[in-house]
């Protein structure tokens, strides 16, 4: 565990020094019970020991992602904005730049290069649409000459 004093804004313009506790992910992992359980959601910790029997999935849920990065499973439940606000009375720390997982894991396809802006996306529908223009134009001038 390691406190650093970081730079923010008190929200009137005025800098502000809060201190910000960085936990290593072992220490997480150790906090895994009924007497305490932490977790990590998008690098931040949470003690949510407090919320257990609060929890509308009940206490299970929560036990199974104790002491762990539970963002993915916290996304895919969907919860709403209450439920992110509520998480703010929980947090306690961050977790430790060195523990953090790089940008690369991500499966936000907007931050994936393999889903960058690429030719085919745009090219391949406009050769379509002139094809079928083409052809259109062909059906009807061959169904005049005919009639």
């Amino acid at each position: 565990m390691a406190t650093v004093k970081a730079s923010g804004s008190d929200g009137k313009g005025q800098g502000v020094e809060t201190p910000v506790t960085y936990y290593r992910l072992e220490e997480v992992a150790k906090r895994n019970s009924l007497k305490e359980i932490w977790l990590v959601i998008h690098g931040r910790v949470y003690d949510i020991t407090r919320f257990l029997n609060e929890h509308p999935g009940g206490e299970e849920v929560l036990m199974e992602q104790a002491g762990t990065d539970a963002s993915e499973s916290f996304e895919d439940v969907g919860h709403s904005s209450d439920a992110r606000e509520m998480l703010k009375q929980y947090y306690i720390g961050d977790v430790h730049p060195n523990d953090l997982k790089p940008e690369s894991d991500s499966k936000d396809p907007s931050k994936d290069n393999t889903y960058k802006s690429c030719w085919s996306y745009w090219i391949l529908p406009i050769i379509g649409a002139v094809l079928l223009g083409f052809l259109y134009r062909y059906y009807y001038a061959a169904e005049s000459r005919s009639s």
